[in-house]
Parts: C-alpha cells; structure tokens; sequence
C-alpha cells in the first residue's frame, strides 16, 4: 500500500526479496526497503522503486492520475530493484535530471542522497537509516571509520536545506523535524 506523507510525497515498504536474517546483524525492521513517489513540477519521479505484483495497481492508477512523464532515480546501484520494469511499463526516463530534485554525493562509491526540493524532503540510501525510536543514524553497515567519516562529511552540505521530512530507504521516516533529526545523526 502507497501511504501519502503529503500532497505530492508518498512513500512505500516492502520486504526485500533478497533479505536473510542470518546475514544480517539487525533487527528485523530493516528487512523492509522503501520505495518513494514525488510528483515534481515537471515529472513524476521513483526513488529506488521496489513494486510487488499486488502494488501494481495502485501505483497504475498513480500514475495515470498525475499525468506526467516518469522518471525513476536510483540512490545506489544495488537499489536498482524493479527499475527496469518500471521503465518499462510506464516509458519512464532513467536517472538524469529532475527539475526541483537535486542529488549530493553521499561519500561512497556512487551513492546520493536526493533533495525533493518542493517538498522539503531528503531520501537516503543507505548512508543514514531510521532507527526505531523516530530518528535517524549512520548506517551499521561501515567496515571501517574512515569510510562513516567520508560520507559524514559529505553529507553535511544536507544540514544548510530547510528539511522537514526524511525518508530512509532502511528504517523508520522522520516525518517531522527533518534537519534536526539528521543533524543528530551526523552528530554536528
């Protein structure tokens, strides 16, 4: 199910098919991945978008009801999900640029973070992750100081946007007190 965060923002979960708690040493929330949909003035754009058969028709008539032209972004190159079906399903555009979306290098192989300017909102990938009390943290999954660092300094330029909401492609949302929230978690 699509839920709306606000006019023009929505945002979905879905477990991820390649998930095994084995492999992984969190907990449980994190197995779902996020999907988001933002109508842009000129676009509507999928961030990372993972569509299960029973979604499909929701997000048809999403689409149709925008009436623009789709374009699907991706945040990190494992999140390519259903990217390909999407485009082809809806002759979407992939990557490039959006008119009132904006990426900033994340730090870290060909990771970015995505400014939805118009509504006030940042979308991760993995650098930084909701947590389970309603906040956000630097992702557990770092091998090594120096790398955390790299991308927290590259996230920083983040903290000048007037953010209100974030959307963690791992974990919880922060759907209120955005920049106090990320500021928090790169400890500023």
């Amino acid at each position: 199910m699509i839920e709306d965060i606000r006019p023009g923002l929505a945002r979905w979960v879905t477990p991820h098919p390649e998930w095994k708690p084995e492999e992984d040493y969190l907990d449980e929330s994190y197995r779902d991945v996020a999907s988001v949909l933002h109508v842009a003035p000129d676009a509507l754009v999928l961030v990372d978008p993972l569509v299960p058969d029973s979604l499909w028709p929701e997000l048809d008539a999403r689409i149709e009801a925008a009436g623009k032209p789709v374009v699907v972004l991706t945040t990190i190159h494992w999140h390519a999900r259903s990217r390909d079906e999407v485009a082809k399903r809806y002759d979407a555009g992939l990557g490039g640029e959006v008119p009132g979306v904006r990426a900033f290098d994340a730090g870290r192989q060909d990771e970015v973070a995505l400014w939805l300017e118009g509504a006030r909102t940042v979308v991760l990938a993995d650098a930084v992750v909701g947590d389970q009390h309603g906040g956000l943290r630097m992702s557990p999954w770092y091998k090594f100081d120096a790398e955390r660092e790299r991308t927290r300094q590259a996230l920083l330029p983040l903290l000048d946007l007037p953010i209100e909401i974030v959307l963690p492609a791992h974990g919880n949302a922060v759907l209120e007190g955005g920049s106090q929230a990320l500021e928090k978690a790169l400890k500023v």
